[in-house]
């Protein structure tokens, strides 16, 4: 009857590590998707502002995003984060979209 009791012990406490290891990882791993989430909103914004600036500047909105990296000194993590860039016309914003490529893609 006590290892019956012993088992059971073991059990629910293996279990329980178990449920808080869970809920650990899926806790750090929404804060990480927050913080990337963050990051792409971050770029998203210097990308709106730095096309707004050559808007300003020239008169037109920039046909690429390489136009903003080479003439306004625009900075973008191309590694971890997908970046499309979608031009309408020199007189309307483009559409700007930042994607984090996830685990090193």
């Amino acid at each position: 009857m006590k290892t019956i009791k012993n088992h059971k012990f073991i059990t629910a406490c293996v279990l329980t590590a178990l449920i808080i290891i869970c809920a650990v990882l899926f806790l750090v791993t929404r804060r990480d998707e927050a913080e990337m989430q963050a990051q792409a909103d971050s770029i998203s914004e210097a990308i709106r502002e730095r096309a707004l600036q050559c808007f300003v500047i020239e008169n037109a909105y920039p046909e690429s995003l390489s136009y903003l990296e080479e003439h306004y000194g625009l900075t973008v993590n191309k590694r971890d984060f997908k970046i499309i860039y979608t031009p309408f016309a020199e007189n309307l914003p483009p559409d700007i979209r930042v994607i984090y490529k996830g685990g090193g893609q």
